[in-house]
């Protein structure tokens, strides 16, 4: 469940910055989405600073964010457009 032993000690390659970290020390990226499937699959790693600018998305305002859209009113591509457009407003403001 939680690998095997011999896996702790080796250094794996972050794939967004290439550095070289210990195992400990990363992140596991399963580019299939499927982290729990294990079985015959090898997992790509990030560096824990990588993994926090890449991976950890803001949730404030999400839910307003959503509603303004029009989750589960609009049609899929209005929705999207307008979460896209929103989305970017409140990345100029940043």
């Amino acid at each position: 469940m939680f690998g095997s032993r011999s896996s702790r000690g080796e250094s794996v390659t972050c794939i967004a910055c290439g550095e070289s970290i210990p195992r400990s020390e990363a992140r596991e990226y399963d580019k299939h989405g499927d982290r729990w499937d294990r079985r015959n699959k090898t997992f790509e790693h990030l560096c824990k600073t990588c993994f926090a600018e890449l991976c950890q998305q803001p949730r404030d305002g999400l839910e307003t964010t959503l509603d303004a859209a029009g989750a589960g009113e609009a049609d899929q591509k209005t929705f999207l457009r307008r979460f896209r457009e929103l989305s970017e407003g409140d990345a100029r403001r940043d």
